[in-house]
């Protein structure tokens, strides 16, 4: 068989063509993006939501090019985890964040609303974060009583913050592994303030990740006294620490 060869400058501009044709034709990311996932059990800043129950969860972003963006989760969420007569959580958010080289900067403000709470339960905080490759770090402020709570004596709790340290390493092949700090300030509150911490492994599978995470703090949350992180279903007769280690299985997708 005659071979036929492609002089080389000739293929290099028939490549080029080829490629432009195909950046020309490959439409543009979509800014809004949505996820879900299914948890076996809902943890806030390392304290229990769901009373150990599986959660469901999942929401939207929008993403413009300036760096704003715009957000709402949802989950489900226990009414004995201090939400009387409310069972989902809706958060909603907005900021703005900018990537600069390995480095990057986040800053924005999110609402925790829970509809058919009575007396209404809500949260508004501020929020401030900066990142490099694997590592980021969050400061949270709530300008407003802290999940509607009162502190001792009737006094304000507005002014609690949370720090949040976190790590996400990415270790090929779909696998990566998650790590996390936290420190709460319970603004007014005896024995409110606590450590949180996660440790776990990802695996990505066709675009569905799951995880298994170890999740501790040190809250105070011993029943035997009823300290303020024992937590009681709504019947009352079913008490537990909100507080106390697990392990969290997940499945999510971002789509």
């Amino acid at each position: 068989m005659r071979k036929f060869v492609v002089p080389i400058a000739l293929a290099t501009a028939a490549a080029a063509s080829v490629n432009a044709q195909a950046q020309q034709a490959a439409p543009a990311p979509s800014p809004v993006t949505g996820n879900i996932m299914l948890a076996s059990e809902y943890r806030f800043r390392g304290i229990d939501q769901t009373f150990g129950k599986p959660a469901i969860q999942g929401g939207f972003d929008y993403s413009h090019a300036s760096g704003i963006y715009l957000g709402n989760w949802n989950s489900n969420v226990s009414q004995g985890a201090g939400y009387p007569g409310g069972n989902i959580e809706m958060d909603f958010y907005g900021g703005w964040k900018k990537a600069f080289g390995d480095f990057g900067l986040d800053v924005g403000a999110i609402y925790y609303y829970y509809p058919g709470t009575e007396p209404k339960i809500d949260n508004k905080e501020v929020y401030v974060g900066g990142s490099w490759k694997f590592l980021s770090a969050k400061w949270f402020y709530s300008f407003d009583d802290y999940f509607s709570a009162k502190g001792n004596n009737g006094q304000d709790t507005k002014g609690t913050n949370y720090l949040d340290l976190s790590l996400n390493y990415d270790l090929g092949r779909g696998w990566g592994v998650v790590g996390h700090y936290g420190h709460l300030e319970f603004k007014n509150v005896t024995n409110g303030n606590y450590n949180d911490w996660k440790l776990g492994v990802t695996k990505d599978v066709g675009g569905w990740v799951f995880g298994a995470a170890y999740i501790g703090t040190d809250a105070k949350g011993d029943c035997g006294t009823r300290e303020i992180y024992c937590f009681a279903d709504t019947s009352g007769t079913r008490v537990r620490d909100a507080g106390r280690d697990t392990i969290v299985l997940s499945v999510g997708k971002t789509f």
